[in-house]
């Protein structure tokens, strides 16, 4: 069995945005050689997410509208941000988009259902934060 490790890199101008980020997870899998697995792609920063959707504008602005009708940027209303922050809700926000997603590799592609495409939520942006793809199989 061989395996991958990548890190992506990504500083959104905005404090809150989706961002595709599957052809750069299809890029590391080609890198990798590995024909039959897994792919792991993971936010390593407890403010962005990862997760699996479709790639239509409309739908991105309904979970961006939808997260923040959930938890508001409103730093009085967040205990966490008694700590000095100001990201309570950026917290609240990965938690319901998700840390992390597995994909099925398959004949040296990422295995997806139709419309399905890997995105990085972000926020709490305009800083750099990484983005694990960890590639295990043969």
């Amino acid at each position: 069995m061989k395996s991958h490790t990548a890190y992506l890199t990504f500083n959104t101008p905005e404090r809150c945005e989706i961002v595709n980020i599957t052809s750069k997870v299809e890029e590391e899998l080609a890198r990798s050689g590995i024909k039959e697995g897994l792919c792991l792609v993971n936010a390593m920063h407890i403010t962005a997410s990862v997760f699996i959707n479709d790639d239509e504008p409309g739908l991105h602005e309904d979970f961006l509208k939808w997260t923040e009708r959930l938890a508001p940027y409103a730093p009085g209303n967040y205990a966490h941000n008694k700590t000095g922050e100001d990201n309570g809700d950026a917290h609240l926000k990965r938690t319901l988009m998700g840390r992390e997603v597995v994909v099925a590799v398959t004949d040296g592609e990422l295995d997806f259902g139709p419309w399905e495409r890997i995105f990085y939520g972000e926020f709490d942006g305009r800083r750099d934060k990484r983005v694990l793809v960890k590639i295990i199989g043969d």
